[in-house]
């Protein structure tokens, strides 16, 4: 990890950190945004690649996570991270060079009910209750709230719990890690989340789901790739599957290119870092 050099900048009164890798050559700027409970770390696999390939890389950690403008930019986003990507391209579209998304693809409004026709124990309608998800974390470490969520976003299936059962109950103690994910990832993780804890990080993707930025039409027309793992539980949302499957987001991202990882899960870009690596960096000579 010597390659990433980390550093702080004010925002809006706000000190957030910065992760960095590469010059500033003549290619372009990669800001990569992360998911829950993500953080800059969960990018260094990319990271790396991309600077060495000539590129500029920035990974933020969002405020209140972890230890926390350029020229016309690609956006990468992961998770919640591929609706921060998605959601500025409306905003700015003339700011971005192209966008690429892991695990989510463009959702319309309409698309992001989906949690409407899952049980209550639904993990997300879970956090997104004021007070039910800090309850939970709070019994444990921040080191093993970030193992249990790993363990259980590896998995095919939705995380649900049962009425009268915490997410964090899902995962046994003895359930090993993800073979890809190391005991020194789950440290690094940790000592981040010491830092800013989960109060943030929860009310950030899922007790902002349903706020309205006013745009007026949905309609990206940068060049977009998604990157879906074919085992991401994701895919088993009500109606994703064929959503993805069929192109439907072609609708609103008409030069959208979807490329399915075969054993991939929800965090692909860290189980299979080589594989993404090629298809962002095939992307962006495709698109420079």
């Amino acid at each position: 990890m010597d390659k990433i050099e980390h550093k702080f900048i004010e925002v809006n009164g706000l000190k957030l950190h910065v992760a960095e890798a590469g010059g500033n050559g003549s290619k372009a700027v990669l800001l990569f945004c992360h998911g829950f409970p993500e953080i800059w770390y969960s990018w260094r696999y990319q990271m790396i690649a991309v600077a060495e390939a000539g590129y500029r890389a920035l990974a933020p950690d969002y405020r209140g996570y972890g230890l926390s403008d350029p020229p016309p930019v690609f956006l990468i986003g992961k998770d919640f991270g591929s609706r921060v990507a998605y959601v500025f391209t409306l905003l700015h579209p003339d700011r971005v060079t192209g966008v690429i998304t892991l695990g989510i693809p463009f959702l319309p409004t309409q698309r992001r009910q989906y949690h409407h026709y899952l049980p209550e124990g639904f993990y997300i309608s879970r956090w997104q209750e004021p007070g039910r998800a800090e309850a939970d974390f709070g019994r444990l470490d921040p080191k093993t709230v970030v193992r249990n969520i790993y363990i259980l976003f590896s998995r095919t299936e939705i995380p649900i719990a049962e009425e009268n059962q915490e997410i964090m109950d899902l995962v046994d103690s003895s359930t090993p890690l993800p073979s890809w994910f190391t005991q020194e990832d789950l440290a690094n993780y940790g000592a981040l989340y010491e830092k800013s804890g989960f109060q943030t990080a929860l009310q950030v993707p899922y007790r902002s789901r349903n706020e309205e930025f006013n745009i007026s039409e949905e309609k990206i027309d940068a060049p977009a790739l998604l990157i879906m793992g074919e085992k991401d539980y994701l895919i088993k949302f009500p109606g994703i599957e064929d959503y993805i499957r069929n192109e439907q987001a072609k609708m609103f991202v008409p030069k959208l290119e979807t490329v399915f990882i075969s054993e991939g899960g929800h965090f692909v870009q860290e189980q299979f870092p080589d594989q993404v690596n090629d298809l962002i960096l095939n992307f962006l000579n495709n698109h420079t």
